[in-house]
């Protein structure tokens, strides 16, 4: 069912696909012309081969035509026959194709068959063998799972067992005390200079309680100095 038009209904309005409207449960019209209902599509055919029945009592069976083919030039015989020349290189070969030429040989309809073989045994049998049957028993039982579960068990001990072997044979790693008995302590470095008149001034200020906690302070503080990074060993310990 088409909408109603109002007013003139022009010839370009059933040709031009931008002027045409589309009808209701229908796809949109090109505006082609069509033939008449009882126009048939397609090609007319003229060959009477009788059909199926035909095709069943009589097969006719093609043969390969070699009249009017000309045969295609052997370049694995020329490139072979250059060789046994001398010829080496590709501008050699090139020339050698193109003075000489070998043709190959035209084929025919023997040259597709397949020689059979000449004895077949009575108890062979053609084809590809079947795959073995998978045994439902073991998989109810859940016997795949355990056979991995197996493996795994038995790698993770060879791997455990390698561990510990190379953990044994490994150098014993240095800890904090070890480092401090193997290093020398620093030298002290020479007090800074100072003018006369200043250096009977005591320090303006002092954090520590008395004198011999800060001699404590200062002593274990050179003696780690040997374990701690920096020139003058006052920064981070190198032994986490």
């Amino acid at each position: 069912m088409e909408s109603p038009r109002v007013g003139v209904v022009r010839e370009s309005m059933l040709h031009r696909p931008l002027l045409i409207k589309p009808a209701l449960g229908k796809t949109k019209s090109r505006g082609l012309s069509y033939p008449g209902p009882d126009f048939v599509f397609g090609t007319a055919t003229s060959v009477q081969d009788g059909g199926v029945p035909e095709a069943i009592s009589s097969w006719h069976t093609h043969t390969m035509s070699t009249r009017n083919r000309q045969a295609e030039r052997d370049f694995m015989a020329l490139n072979r026959e250059g060789v046994k020349s001398g010829l080496v290189t590709a501008k050699e070969l090139q020339q050698y194709r193109a003075t000489h030429d070998i043709r190959r040989q035209p084929l025919t309809r023997e040259g597709f068959r397949r020689s059979a073989p000449s004895h077949i045994p009575a108890d062979a049998t053609l084809g590809v063998t079947n795959r073995p049957s998978t045994p439902i028993s073991e998989l109810i039982e859940y016997k795949y799972a355990q056979r991995w579960l197996e493996e795994q068990q038995a790698k993770d001990k060879i791997l455990q067992a390698h561990q510990h072997k190379k953990a044994q044979l490994g150098r014993i790693q240095d800890t904090r005390t070890t480092l401090l008995r193997k290093s020398r302590p620093l030298p002290e470095a020479p007090s800074m200079w100072k003018m006369p008149r200043f250096q009977q001034v005591g320090p303006a200020l002092d954090t520590f309680r008395d004198p011999e906690a800060r001699k404590k302070a200062m002593s274990t503080h050179h003696s780690e100095s040997a374990s701690r990074r920096g020139i003058l060993g006052q920064g981070t310990y190198t032994v986490d």
